[in-house]
C-alpha cells in the first residue's frame, strides 16, 4: 500500500500538520503537538518546519 502524507481535514487546530503527521504514523495527535511545541521552545526549528509543511503539503482528498 502506498502511504502518503496529507494535511488532516478533521483533526486540526491551525493547519492540520500535526493531525496529518499523527494519521501518517498512527500515533496520538497530542503527542505530535507536544513534540512540535518542544521543537519550537527548545530548538526554534519546530515553527519553521510547521510553516513549511503547512504551505507545501497537500490537503487530504475528500472521500464521498
Amino acid at each position: 500500500m502506498d502511504k502518503k502524507f496529507y494535511l488532516s481535514r478533521t483533526d486540526k487546530k491551525i493547519a492540520g500538520v500535526c493531525g496529518g503527521i499523527a494519521e501518517y504514523f498512527d500515533v496520538d495527535p497530542l503527542l505530535v503537538r507536544v513534540l512540535f511545541l518542544v521543537g519550537i521552545l527548545e530548538f526554534g526549528v519546530g515553527l519553521f518546519a510547521y510553516i513549511i509543511l503547512a504551505l507545501l503539503a497537500p490537503k487530504k482528498p475528500q472521500t464521498w
